[in-house]
């Protein structure tokens, strides 16, 4: 924050006034477990950033693999493998001082990115990390994560920022309407009428 700043936000009465109020549906697509749009969502993604806190501060690290490098073991439990890295270990060590974690799944040519809240723990339990060879190296640990929130985000970001340039979808990913609807309690939500109206908000409403 700028010294003296006169503009700075400093309470949430502030903030708010600032924005519209969000869409209730937007505040009721949360998701307590991994269904069944979510695992599809989560087994065709390459990449996820691992977001931690502890000591130092927030951490913000990459994960990359061949799709489906992170596992669901059940409904609440994601299994994700460290690979060989720089061996800073910051996220890890930010693990063990506060479990509190968030993963952010993204597949090129994807609009939309997962978001996943939980607690995590570090495993170095060797039929674990044995289902995660691979080219006959096994990971150091495996990340344990129990899902507390899983919710789909927009793919107005994605869409600015022409991250995928002109990468087409993979066939078989679900759509924005297909993870709302899983993710909204009591199917109040038609999956195609949301993509249809949300494809019409990305067209008027980027900016």
């Amino acid at each position: 924050m700028l010294p003296n700043d006169p503009h700075a936000v400093t309470t949430p009465e502030a903030l708010a006034a600032l924005y519209e109020a969000p869409h209730p549906r937007f505040l009721a697509k949360v998701a307590d477990r991994l269904e069944p749009r979510s695992l599809e969502f989560i087994a065709a993604s390459p990449f996820c950033i691992l977001a931690t806190s502890g000591p130092q501060g927030p951490h913000a690290t990459p994960r990359g693999d061949a799709p489906g490098f992170v596992r669901a073991l059940d409904e609440r439990t994601l299994a994700l493998p460290d690979r060989r890295g720089n061996n800073r270990l910051d996220g890890l060590r930010d693990i063990l001082a506060d479990p509190q974690v968030a993963l952010l799944f993204l597949i090129p040519g994807v609009g939309e990115t997962l978001r996943v809240h939980g607690t995590a723990r570090i495993t170095a339990d060797p039929g674990l990390r044995a289902q995660f060879a691979e080219q006959g190296k096994l990971p150091a640990t495996v990340l344990l994560v129990t899902v507390r929130e899983v919710y789909a985000h927009c793919a107005k970001a994605i869409i600015r920022s022409k991250l995928w340039g002109e990468r087409r979808r993979p066939q078989g990913v679900p759509t924005n309407g297909e993870l709302i609807a899983a993710h909204t309690a009591g199917g109040a939500i038609d999956p195609q009428q949301y993509e249809a109206e949300y494809q019409e908000r990305l067209r008027t409403q980027l900016y």
